[in-house]
């Protein structure tokens, strides 16, 4: 009764065999038998009661970390491989005493301190289930991982955030660590360097185990961005190469606060917003840019179907400060704290619940005159289109052509002050319906000149006449294959 199954990572397939398990207790949803890659027999202390639970780990990294875990005075798990292995593994926790033998003097000295440690660890475990029961109603069970209460891997032992994610996507984007090993990791890293702050909180460059790490630390009032990214993050694979890397979501005390932490892979170049400041491109560097954006929201906007599916999602607050750049040139969106979600077969419209509308300065005309349609799904996409066209501006300015290039500028400088209100950015665009102005040396440069026109089929003032993500992703490949022509050529 063992399949064989293929597991991908790093681009080879392979193969493991599942194997039938016994099923016991709160890890089965239905029946006594399962079937997954291990095996297990756990005994857990929930409360001072014994917990006995059987089943079976179906992901490989899941087993792979629980069943890594050392035995605890609180918890054992036994792993195994064959059918039904755990039909008769009966497990124990360690004994714990007094050794023989210790002196009485030790004992009255070490006494008193024990019970202190006792006293203490009451109450860690007291302040840990409030916080727990807190983070069970903020942070939903991905359930593709079946997580298992009280199976927490407390040794991630050698593995690296490479080998922890490649089973889940070979980019390292979507929810690729099980809830519960998320917040190991979490308590696992170190805080370096504070490298940006916002109205949302702060990022950090973090260390898991000497890799960087990034941490998006938020402040209280923005709670519902925090839970908002770590539920679209847990209950969507994001795999892409140009969304940014997920890695864990927690929430935890530190310093007697509560802190709401987002732990993604780290990007050293940073914002794009701050790249394009310090930054030139050629035409091929600006190209390379665009079409890893538009690519990457071309993803989010598509609705993929099947066990390894996603919703179609709308970013709503797509600008160059929510964009980091790699090493390699390319970009990936990220903050997808007002994110909305669509689900094709049901119709279902997911908004969240966050009263936030995204930056002024972004929005597009009938998101200022209050005209878009809320309950379409749709309107949100041209939103990001338009929006889009912004940042594809911003990079064009910054694209030398003859020996030329603008200052890196925001979007409507020239029209409406630095932190315009919301009257400001709907007299621009949406009574005068004035657009970012179009240097004339762009229409000397083919590639320019190829893309200002594309920006301007994004900003049209009727959404249903914008363009789509994916007929961007097109337009710029074909843009990009013209320019590598004439480079061959020359």
């Amino acid at each position: 009764k063992s399949i064989p199954v293929l597991l991908y990572g790093q681009g080879t397939a392979v193969s493991k065999l599942e194997h039938e398990c016994v099923c016991e207790g709160r890890s089965c949803a239905t029946g006594d038998r399962c079937m997954g890659q291990q095996c297990f027999s756990a005994l857990t202390l929930s409360d001072g009661a014994p917990l006995r639970q059987k089943g079976c780990f179906k992901v490989y990294e899941q087993g792979r970390l629980n069943c890594k875990t050392p035995p605890s005075p609180d918890q054992v798990v036994e792993c195994c491989q064959g059918h039904l292995c755990n039909l008769n593994v009966t497990v124990k926790l360690p004994v714990r005493g007094i050794a023989p033998g210790l002196p009485v003097l030790a004992v009255v000295t070490v006494g008193p301190v024990a019970v202190l440690l006792v006293l203490s660890a009451l109450a860690v475990l007291l302040f840990r289930r409030v916080h727990r029961g807190h983070m069970e109603r903020l942070t939903p069970r991905d359930a593709e991982y079946g997580i298992i209460d009280g199976l927490i891997a407390s040794n991630v032992g050698e593995s690296t955030l490479a080998d922890l994610l490649d089973h889940s996507c070979t980019s390292g984007s979507g929810s690729g660590l099980p809830f519960l090993v998320q917040r190991t990791v979490a308590r696992q890293i170190t805080l370096n360097e504070c490298v940006g702050k916002g109205r949302y909180g702060e990022v950090w460059r973090g260390q898991w185990q000497g890799e960087s790490v990034a941490v998006k630390i938020f402040s209280s009032r923005d709670e519902k961005s925090w839970f908002r990214e770590t539920e679209i993050y847990n209950t969507v694979l994001l795999r892409h190469e140009n969304i940014l890397g997920f890695i864990a979501s927690d929430m935890t005390s530190r310093n007697s606060s509560t802190q709401l932490w987002l732990i993604t892979h780290f990007h050293e170049p940073g914002s794009l917003y701050d790249h394009l400041q310090l930054s030139t491109l050629d035409a091929s560097g600006c190209l390379r840019m665009a079409l890893s954006i538009a690519s990457g929201l071309a993803h989010l906007h598509v609705e993929i179907f099947g066990m390894q599916g996603k919703p179609a999602i709308a970013h709503r607050d797509l600008k160059s400060k929510n964009i980091l750049v790699k090493r390699n040139g390319q970009c990936c969106i990220a903050d997808l704290g007002l994110a909305v979600m669509h689900f094709q077969d049901t119709n279902e419209l997911d908004v969240g619940n966050n009263p936030k509308v995204g930056t002024k300065r972004y929005m597009a005309p009938e998101v200022l005159d209050d005209s878009i349609q809320t309950d379409c799904f749709e309107s949100y996409k041209r939103v990001d289109i338009w929006a889009f066209g912004l940042v594809l501006w911003e990079v064009a300015r910054r694209t030398i052509s003859n020996g030329i290039v603008e200052d890196y500028k925001p979007p409507f400088h020239d029209m409406v002050p630095n932190d315009p209100s919301f009257e400001d950015m709907k007299k621009v665009v949406c009574l005068d319906q004035q657009r970012p102005n179009i240097p004339n040396r762009w229409f000397s440069d083919p590639t320019l000149s190829s893309v200002a026109k594309l920006m301007k089929e994004c900003w049209y003032q009727n959404p249903s006449a914008r363009l789509t993500a994916l007929r961007i992703k097109k337009t710029l490949t074909k843009i990009h294959n013209s320019l590598e022509k004439i480079k061959a050529d020359c």
